[in-house]
């Protein structure tokens, strides 16, 4: 199994956009009559400033390439 070794920025970035799809999942997991899902404004701006930290804004093919192959 490859791995894969991740700068700092590269890992925050990874983890950033993980919180930030947990956060929709449990957004969309509510019942179906509740009011419309709304993610938090923080938790989108924290995986935008990662992933701008990373170098990785605009990359979208370099990211998931990262986050495959660390976390599969």
């Amino acid at each position: 199994m490859p791995t894969a070794v991740l700068t700092d920025r590269e890992r925050t970035a990874v983890q950033a956009y993980l919180r930030l799809l947990h956060t929709v999942r449990a957004t969309l997991d509510g019942p179906p009559d509740a009011a419309p899902a709304m993610v938090p404004p923080g938790v989108l701006a924290e995986a935008d400033r990662a992933l701008g930290g990373a170098g990785l804004t605009g990359n979208e093919d370099e990211f998931f390439e990262l986050l495959r192959a660390w976390c599969p």
